[in-house]
């Protein structure tokens, strides 16, 4: 899933104790999942429990250390789990004291947040700990000491402790048990399909598919990163994967080493945008937003197409400049790569789909897909076997450390944001600086996000953004929806009542059309305090609930920005790492070919791409596919041929075109534009090649 943006001292290799505790925590969380139910405080204490232990041993104090410093760590994650367990054990006698604690449940408190803060550092840095520790201090101590909206009075010490164990956002809390649940039993998927051969699978059917086409190396990185997307939705794990095969295929193609390494960046980041997997943050948005996690996966697919398509453009595109060769001379077939491993890709990826489909829970779904995994292998040339399996049990769980302590610690942020109301003010700030302008706020939330992601891993980033500002973004949609349905005299009978007392002055105009002008003057006069129920009583509960997603859509995005945004660029540095190019250069050619992290969340804000009518949104993705390559070209002032300063100010008109939510005709006449300046770049292109072949056609 996520990994951190500094990646500390881990073992070099599986020891038998490493194995050891990774099976036993895989059967744990397959016990808890499918085969009882347990209260979600002692489930999420197990699971923090187990992976302190395995923490322990994968990231220790000192690489390479003796035997005292390596029972010191082994001893630090036993305090930990027992802390973990006892505190859970001793809730009920806290409640009969009255919320009061014993000295030792002190103890076991202050032991407990100082390991999950030490285990915090050694997986993701010292920024997250930093965090907390501000977090923390500001409700117990300096928050009473500032003035203005965020000044706090403060709790006393035993309610923190209490709090930060027990709350429903705490360390035990909401995160943890998505944590717990949908991602590791994702996370374990993903491990047993990598062990069944899944991977080499991946790569064969995009070399065979694209293997042969312009830009062929490029595309196979696109493509094979997207398909492994669907296994382990995280980006860093994805260029490390896939990249020591596609990078140096680029790079032997004819492609720049630096845009080889950007291209496998910024496609392996869309593997946390991809269905069905998503990475952790789809899982965490559909407990956020209540909203279904098939209807997030089923919305998710058309925008995540686009996003591959960009990376895919900049490909073509670069591959003519470069006058990129093909693959290589050898051929592989698509129809010989399912032969040999494509059932143990496609069934289990198919049982999970299915199973979805027919409304059975995530981690219900991916427990049976997990079996589907072990029995399509035997009908491969990698057959599972006891041997395997319990490989793959320690895989995941070894997989999922990272992921498990970060959200279990980000759990005590979210508490402090939830207990302080910080979010609420934050969003109240959010909408004062844009000014009811969606852009604007979208600008400031992307600002926002590239800051936390110099320290957060995505998925940690997506939760704080998402608790701080996706509440003000779905106001400013709302708000977009409700100045429309004024403008339109679409406000239904039940619903005037109420602007009798928010708008008297033009009730005599509510529910006849009228100008943008006044519509947005009458929705900026509510009073904030007013303002939801206005929307509650105007719009539908499709809109508010489409609205909402296109909010926590639109900060999931934007989240994704610090894997391949300089000066923090996790999977572009990884990317450089392989290609032996300098990682801040590789970021900012990865930032650039990522580019559809930024176009495609404005069409979830400005168009009813999210939760609109499936002709509607096909006709969004169909103009919007040729918009995001007339953008693609006019930025790098190259199609077939390079652009003339002309053509290329002209593409760029015919991206807005295509992109603007305006109307069919416009599109229309976007598409036309650049479908002659492609045909004259077509033009220019093959009168080049025939000059260099003298004169001699030439086929590309």
């Amino acid at each position: 899933m996520n990994t951190p943006d500094i990646e500390p001292e881990v073992s070099p290799q599986p020891t038998l104790l490493l194995i050891i505790l990774g099976v036993a925590v895989s059967l744990m969380h397959i016990w808890f999942n499918v085969v009882t139910v347990l209260s979600s405080l002692w489930q999420n204490s197990l699971h923090f429990a187990g992976f302190a232990l395995i923490a322990a041993v994968v990231y220790p104090l000192r690489k390479n250390a003796s035997l005292g410093w390596r029972l010191l760590d082994v001893l630090l994650g036993l305090m930990a789990a027992g802390s973990a367990l006892y505190l859970i054990a001793m809730e009920d006698a806290i409640y009969a004291r009255g919320v009061r604690m014993a000295p030792a449940e002190w103890v076991a408190g202050i032991i407990l947040i100082l390991c999950a803060l030490e285990f915090t550092r050694r997986v993701a840095g010292w920024f997250i700990p930093v965090l907390i520790i501000i977090a923390l201090s500001y409700i117990g101590w300096w928050g009473q000491y500032i003035d203005g909206v965020f000044k706090f009075a403060g709790l006393r010490p035993e309610t923190i402790l209490f709090r930060s164990i027990y709350g429903d956002d705490a360390l035990f809390g909401t995160i943890a048990s998505i944590s717990s649940t949908y991602v590791f039993m994702f996370i374990l998927f993903g491990a047993f399909l990598l062990r069944s051969g899944a991977g080499e699978f991946v790569i064969g059917l995009a070399r065979a598919v694209a293997g042969r086409m312009v830009g062929g190396p490029g595309l196979v990185a696109v493509m094979a990163s997207g398909l492994m997307g669907t296994i382990s939705g995280s980006a860093v794990a994805n260029t490390a994967s896939t990249g020591v095969i596609t990078i140096p295929l680029m790079k032997r193609a004819g492609f720049p080493a630096k845009f080889a390494a950007g291209v496998e960046a910024a496609a392996s980041t869309g593997g946390q945008l991809m269905p069905p997997i998503m990475g952790a943050g789809a899982f965490v948005m559909a407990t956020y937003t209540q909203i279904p996690y098939t209807t997030i996966v089923l919305v998710s697919i058309l925008p995540a197409i686009l996003y591959f398509a960009t990376v895919g453009f900049f490909v073509r595109i670069e591959a003519k400049r470069s006058y990129v060769t093909a693959l290589d001379n050898e051929k592989v077939s698509a129809i010989e790569v399912l032969k040999k491993g494509g059932v143990v890709f496609l069934l289990p990826i198919s049982v999970l789909i299915g199973l979805l489909i027919y409304g059975f829970t995530p981690t219900y779904a991916a427990g049976i897909s997990i079996l589907a995994v072990i029995v399509s292998s035997w009908f491969s040339s990698n057959r599972m076997g006891p041997k395997a399996i319990i490989e793959a049990m320690a895989l995941g769980a070894r997989n999922m450390v990272m992921t498990a302590i970060l959200l279990c610690s980000v759990g005590l942020i979210v508490n402090v944001i939830a207990t302080a109301g910080v979010g609420n003010t934050f969003s109240l700030m959010i909408n004062e600086w844009a000014g009811h302008s969606l852009v604007i706020a979208i600008a400031l939330i992307a600002l926002a996000s590239l800051v936390l992601g110099m320290g957060l891993p995505v998925t940690a980033a997506y939760i704080v953004l998402g608790t701080l500002s996706a509440p003000a973004l779905h106001g400013l949609i709302s708000d977009g929806l409700l100045v429309d349905a004024l403008v339109n005299g679409q406000i239904p009978e039940a619903a005037k009542a109420i602007f009798m007392i928010v708008a008297p002055e033009h009730l005599t105009e509510i529910g006849n059309p009228m100008n943008h002008a006044l519509a947005r003057a009458i929705v900026d006069a509510i009073p904030i305090d007013m303002a939801s129920m206005v929307r509650e009583a105007v719009l539908t509960p499709h809109a508010l609930t489409f609205g909402l997603l296109s909010a926590h859509l639109i900060v999931f995005w934007l989240s994704q920005d610090s894997n391949v945004t300089p000066p923090v660029a996790l999977a572009a540095f990884t990317g450089a790492a392989i290609a032996g190019t300098k990682p801040m250069a590789t970021g900012f050619q990865s930032w650039k070919l990522a580019k559809g992290l930024y176009i495609v969340p404005l069409l979830f804000a400005y168009t009813p791409f999210i939760g609109g009518t499936w002709s509607g949104d096909f006709k969004i993705f169909f103009f919007a596919l040729f918009g995001l390559y007339a953008f693609a070209a006019g930025l790098e002032g190259f199609m077939e041929a390079k652009l003339n300063p002309l053509l290329r100010l002209l593409t760029l008109a015919a991206a807005v075109a295509l992109l603007w939510p305006t109307t069919l005709l416009v599109h229309l006449a976007g598409l036309v534009v650049l479908a002659g300046i492609f045909m004259n770049s077509f033009r220019t292109s093959r009168k080049e090649l025939d000059t260099a072949k003298g004169g001699i056609p030439v086929v590309s």
